[in-house]
């Protein structure tokens, strides 16, 4: 059996250098009692606010400048960790981090207050004849929607205190699935033992050609998941609880009201996303499924068998070396500036590629204002981990490019426009791959890459926001939400998309343990409002050419200096109108009837 590899043995190449962070441990944690005592270049201000524009905008200033310490000393640790969850030093060196923010939090939280307490037309009339006030109007426009739900000043620092306590639910559910959750090696269809994890069963065993391989690992994974889901079950009750009492205390009408809010997203879009594209995509990924039974020779089609690809034996893209040169030829239609922010992150140790144990599972690009990006992955040696590679890239590209043209506070878009420049980045490398071969069977792999870029978008995270608001509407009716009530839930959601084209069993109600999402509001439908619009874009780069390619630098260049709804508009997509939402669904069945001609009728 391969024995997986400790972060001090995997090859250091293959690691990101924090370094250009900091020089080490020491030089942070100086950091650290500089941010403390550095605070009260803020602090001084209290109670100051409303006496003039140049106040309130000094304030401002310093404040900004100190968010943008504490968010690079947060980074340094939290990087760290996610390479290595088991440390018990990067463990402690974290909940030292969690400390001062909460401190800082508690500290700066009048801030936010005594902005509430000025007048709408005194700060209209400020930043009219102040220049420097002026640069904060978005920060100060997007405060005021939140003004009706603002709770007194006190009660306001006292909850900006708990940040660290209120925040435990997702630090206990990564720490158990990092450090805590152990899975029984599982063997292959030759009888060969294979090392089995989080990150082992996702990115590999799930994915398996060997139907032996692929259903021990599944079998393996689902043991472990149940031996949790009572603990599991009461950290995201936690949470759910959390959300609902503030969304309650704060008077919002429902918990989704208070996540939204944020994201500068109404109901209707909200629930237009989850309701056009469970209805509508269901059919087409039905039968994808039946394709891949048939293919697969299956008497019946499990969940365990709806990642395996359709052929197995062909990988046009075998080493991270060749991905991250095809993923860098593919993205060259972006333009030079944005290239060379490609080029830095795939020459200068930026991603973290490794497979070690403790290692963080899933991926991520970590942006921090006034640094450069810092990617998270596990290299699968597959078509999927290139897809997996330019998408996070998007993210590095999009959020480098809003810092360079935007200051702090206008530089991250909400979270419903985030997912769209990452998973454009798949659909410029699925338009490069599609033409490097004409291939039969290079066309397919590159369409098999491209859906299972829908499945993650479409599917997983979409039935995950179909669950999500379903779990709300449970917990704000007052229902218990233990183990057998949150697996019933997930339960249904599959049943209802999948119909009868997949046999669904037990363990398969239990994804709902398998992402961190839930416990990040309403994150998980915005990837599928992401890959909507940036469908759209795609499709408008292939017929326009250079100057669908410039609107769209522009959209990423402007951060979050608009709203979502203009950044889409900004690129030609209209959000508010179901057409394309339904036009992306419509693609996705284009795909799958490709793939099925590729494979010939029954």
């Amino acid at each position: 059996m391969n024995e997986r590899l400790t972060r001090t043995e995997v090859p250091v190449e293959a690691t990101w250098d924090l370094s250009v962070i900091f020089a080490g441990w020491e030089e942070w944690e100086a950091e650290l009692l500089s941010l403390r005592a550095d605070i009260e270049g803020v602090t001084r201000y209290r109670g100051k606010l409303a006496e003039s524009a140049e106040m309130l905008a000094a304030c401002l200033d310093a404040l900004e400048a100190y968010q943008i310490r504490l968010q690079q000393a947060s980074a340094y640790s939290r990087l760290h960790l996610s390479g290595e969850g088991s440390n018990s030093d990067y463990q402690a060196r974290s909940a030292a981090m969690g400390d001062l923010g909460a401190e800082a939090a508690a500290e700066l939280s009048f801030v936010r207050s005594e902005l509430m307490d000025i007048a709408d037309e005194t700060l209209d009339e400020w930043m009219e004849r102040s220049e420097a006030l002026a640069a904060f109007r978005i920060m100060l426009t997007n405060l005021r929607r939140a003004k009706p739900y603002r709770l007194s000043a006190e009660t306001e620092a006292a909850l900006a205190g708990l940040s660290e306590v209120l925040g435990a639910p997702e630090r206990i559910y990564s720490r158990s699935k990092l450090s805590d959750m152990s899975f029984a090696p599982v063997k292959d269809g030759q009888g060969q033992e294979h090392p089995l994890s989080f990150a082992t069963f996702e990115t590999g065993l799930e994915l398996s050609s060997d139907p032996v391989l692929r259903h021990n690992a599944y079998a393996s994974f689902s043991a472990t998941l149940r031996q949790y889901r009572n603990t599991f079950a009461a950290v995201y009750s936690t949470e759910v609880k959390r959300q609902v009492v503030l969304s309650r205390l704060r008077g919002y009408e429902s918990v989704t009201d208070m996540l939204l809010l944020p994201q500068q997203v109404t109901k209707d879009m909200y629930a237009a996303v989850l309701d056009t594209l469970f209805l509508e995509l269901a059919p087409h990924m039905r039968r994808y499924a039946r394709l891949k039974q048939r293919v697969f020779g299956l008497p019946r089609m499990t969940y365990a068998d709806l990642r395996a690809p359709l052929d197995p034996d062909y990988s046009p893209l075998a080493t991270y070396e060749e991905a991250a040169e095809i993923v860098r030829k593919a993205l060259g239609v972006m333009g030079d500036e944005y290239g060379a922010i490609i080029d830095d992150m795939l020459t200068n140790r930026r991603i973290d590629y490794a497979d070690n144990i403790g290692k963080s599972t899933g991926a991520f690009c970590s942006s921090t204002f006034g640094l450069p990006s810092f990617i998270l992955m596990t290299w699968a040696g597959s078509i999927r981990s290139a897809f997996t590679l330019a998408h996070e890239l998007g993210h590095a590209g999009h959020l480098t490019l809003a810092a360079r043209y935007q200051r702090a506070t206008d530089a991250r878009p909400t979270l419903y426009f985030i997912e769209a420049p990452s998973t454009m980045n798949e659909l410029l490398l699925t338009d490069y791959l599609r033409g490097q071969s004409d291939d039969p069977r290079y066309q397919r792999v590159v369409v098999e890459g491209l859906l299972s870029t829908y499945y993650h978008n479409f599917v997983t995270h979409l039935l995950e926001g179909v669950y999500q608001r379903r779990v709300y509407a449970a917990a704000e009716a007052g229902e218990a939400l233990t183990a057998a009530k949150l697996s019933s839930l997930f339960g249904q959601v599959l049943a209802e998309f999948w119909g009868d084209a997949v046999e669904l069993d037990e363990d398969a109600s239990l994804t709902w343990m398998r992402q961190p999402h839930y416990y990040r509001g309403l994150y998980p439908y915005t990837y599928a409002a992401g890959l909507t619009a940036s469908t759209a874009v795609a499709a408008m780069i292939r017929e326009e050419g250079q100057p669908a390619v410039d609107r769209w630098l522009t959209v990423l260049k402007a951060g979050g200096s608009l709203s979502p709804l203009e950044l889409m508009k900004l690129a030609g997509v209209n959000m508010e109108d179901p057409a394309a939402i339904r036009s992306a669904a419509a693609y996705v069945g284009d795909l799958v009837t490709e793939l099925e001609q590729g494979y010939g009728s029954e």
